[in-house]
């Protein structure tokens, strides 16, 4: 599974607003996608038979069109529907970029179409899988992270985010249990798993530290590293010097400042100054 490469400019970029502005539009790595995405659906529909050549077949696949792997998000013409997910795209896409940055989140799109085609490609090896065209299930896929992410939020008609995924996830998953497509419900329940994964080795959903692909935790277990001596001694030092000014503070409040001998003023000037000096 990608991830995110941990270089100086990596960080840098994840700081920024955006890559570059393109007159009054400020394109972010979402809206990069969404711009290649809309612009394939154009393409399709000017080019005829360019969708048919284009989305997954598993038949095709396996006679050698390897292109078909990474062309299939591409293989849909413009449509009603095909705008509607490309503004889901865009909306939960570009909440997610405001939490994960720029580099990240092309990781996160990188992620979903390896998830989504590793996990169709296998139902279609093992189950005989179908098709899979256009932006539709990566548009979902992305709202079931945000919805993971937010899931009290406040979505249509001030219902919770998670009810809304809840929902929206069982009509996907009842409505091909209702058509008897076995090999399509195994490739999408595999394909939310793998995508969750992504999402967590972005470092998405972390609050969900059962989903594997996480930042390692140390075990309870595993012993930190020892201290140096000089540390160990510079810390023992410390406490003891707190301790001391701990006992001397009790007597003045017991007693009164002038139940300390000379000695002790100065020795609690002394621990002072070197408090301070720290």
């Amino acid at each position: 599974m990608p991830g995110p490469s941990g270089t100086l400019d990596d960080v840098r970029n994840n700081d920024r607003d955006a890559w570059f502005q393109l007159g009054r539009i400020t394109v972010t790595t979402t809206t990069l996608a969404v711009g290649v995405l809309a612009l394939g659906m154009i393409v399709a529909s000017v080019v005829p038979g360019l969708p048919a050549a284009t989305y997954f077949s598993p038949t095709a696949i396996a006679s050698g069109q390897a292109w078909r792997l990474i062309t299939w998000p591409f293989a849909a013409g413009l449509s009603l529907l095909g705008a509607l997910n490309l503004v889901m795209f865009w909306f939960f896409g570009t909440e997610l970029e405001r939490g994960a940055g720029l580099v990240r989140m092309g990781w996160l799109l990188v992620g979903l179409w390896a998830s989504v085609t590793a996990a169709y490609a296998g139902a279609a090896l093992l189950l005989g899988g179908g098709g899979l065209a256009g932006p539709s299930l990566l548009s979902f896929v992305l709202m079931l992270i945000w919805v993971a992410e937010n899931p009290r939020r406040p979505m249509f008609f001030t219902i919770p985010a998670w009810v809304v995924g809840v929902v929206l996830a069982g009509i996907n998953i009842l409505s091909l249990i209702g058509v008897r497509d076995w090999p399509g419900l195994v490739a999408l329940l595999v394909a939310f798993c793998l995508s969750a994964m992504a999402a967590r080795n972005v470092g998405l959903l972390s609050d969900y530290g059962w989903i594997p692909g996480g930042p390692s935790v140390r075990s309870p277990t595993q012993r930190a590293p020892r201290p140096s001596a000089a540390v160990r001694r510079e810390t023992a030092r410390v406490l003891t010097d707190a301790q001391r000014i701990d006992e001397l503070l009790d007597k003045i409040s017991q007693h009164g400042l002038h139940s300390l001998t000379d000695s002790e003023r100065k020795e609690l000037n002394k621990l002072r100054e070197r408090r301070n000096s720290r």
